[in-house]
């Protein structure tokens, strides 16, 4: 699948809040906060997102909601 032409725009942040049903509200470094959810490789490895941990985020081009595809 993937996304195409590279429309998805992958942006740094911190982790602020999490919230029910594996979703957690992010501060970018621009400081803007977003609500994302864990990809699906994350959740297979059972890769856990703390507060305070630095993520790297996939945002939807359509101003959904963004995905954490990395944890530093």
């Amino acid at each position: 699948m993937g996304s195409t032409n590279g429309e998805s725009k992958e942006v740094a942040g911190a982790v602020i809040e999490a919230l029910p049903n594996a979703l957690f509200r992010v501060q970018l470094d621009d400081g803007a906060e977003v609500l994302s959810y864990l990809a699906g490789k994350m959740r297979l490895h059972r890769i856990r997102v703390l507060v305070g941990d630095k993520v790297t985020l996939v945002l939807d081009p359509y101003g959904g909601r963004a995905r954490i595809v990395r944890r530093h």
